[in-house]
């Protein structure tokens, strides 16, 4: 991506296609194709394509907060993002996934929600991008299969990257562990680099059932955030990364889930955990539950408590 202003003065963003980068002409095209009809304040807006010869480039509106992968996950960035700002990004790409899924004249299953896909404006408006991937489904088309996965692995809901098949709900997959990312400061990569015998869906999950979340928020926050805000993300954010694609909500439930305080929030059930490139069985993770010690802690029963666990729920939960 280039920065390029205009001769009237406008700074822009130049997304030129890299011929190494995999990124093929009918990628480009539909990138072209669906931004161009696409109209939403939480949507990377398109001023422009060019295609001479070898050279293929794109113009978008430009962001000058960057994409949100590089403030979250950068410690000498991460205070940029105080809670109010992590909530309204929450909060705007909520919308922006609600106008793809429901509102749009197209129905769009987006694929590779990410961090770095998420482009912050002057504001700190959080603006969805890169639709490269992206796949249109007719109105009254609810789901899909392919041979080909494409995204980003650790976003990727298991029904996608087991068996191919997306919906809607496989992005809810994804904005599930971004809304976790979000509030730990932690990318879920992360975990698998470090070789560690559990994911960000995991880490956050064993907290939360131990009463124990504030040890996962972002120290970065340095306990300036609403803790009411903060437990009832994590609970949507668990909710969104179950297992079962119909056990997470819709988009619009999610906005109406963040916008209320009233609302009843179901009780989400463990996720299981996938790990890259290893062959071996999980050892069950014992779940014990310590005394709260914040006020983080203390108050998530305000807004529900979590399930105990079942001896399915401590049972291996590793691929089938």
């Amino acid at each position: 991506m280039y920065l390029g202003i205009l001769p009237g003065g406008q700074e822009i963003a130049a997304k030129r296609l890299c011929r190494s980068s995999g990124q093929g002409v009918e990628e480009f095209k539909t990138e072209v194709e669906l931004v161009a009809k696409l109209q939403h304040r939480n949507l990377v807006r398109l001023l422009g394509f060019s295609v001479e010869r070898e050279e293929t480039i794109v113009v978008y509106e430009y962001a000058p907060n960057g994409s949100l992968d590089r403030l979250l996950f950068e410690p000498e960035l991460s205070e940029q993002l105080d809670w109010s700002t992590r909530y309204k990004v929450m909060v705007g790409v909520a919308h922006g996934r609600l106008y793809l899924h429901e509102d749009s004249r197209l129905r769009i299953i987006h694929r590779d929600l990410k961090a770095s896909n998420i482009l912050l404006d002057a504001n700190m408006n959080a603006k969805i991008s890169d639709f490269g991937t992206a796949q249109i489904f007719s109105a009254d088309q609810t789901q899909a299969n392919t041979n080909k996965i494409v995204g980003t692995y650790g976003y990727m809901s298991p029904e996608y990257l087991m068996f191919g098949h997306f919906s809607v709900k496989s992005d809810i997959f994804s904005y599930g562990v971004l809304m976790l990312e979000i509030i730990t400061g932690k990318k879920n990569s992360q975990f698998f680099a470090l070789d560690s015998n559990e994911d960000l869906l995991g880490y956050v999950w064993k907290h939360w059932n131990n009463r124990m979340p504030s040890e996962v928020v972002d120290p970065a926050l340095r306990s300036a955030y609403s803790v009411n805000e903060v437990i009832k993300c994590m609970h949507i954010g668990l909710l969104c990364v179950q297992d079962d694609a119909e056990d997470r909500p819709t988009m619009d439930s999610v906005i109406l889930m963040l916008n209320s305080n009233s609302i009843k929030i179901p009780v989400p059930q463990r996720p299981s955990f996938f790990f890259p490139g290893k062959k071996y069985q999980q050892e069950p993770c014992v779940l014990d539950s310590g005394p709260s010690n914040s006020k983080l802690d203390q108050s998530i029963n305000e807004i529900t408590s979590p399930c105990s666990p079942t001896d399915n729920d401590l049972a291996d939960s590793g691929p089938q």
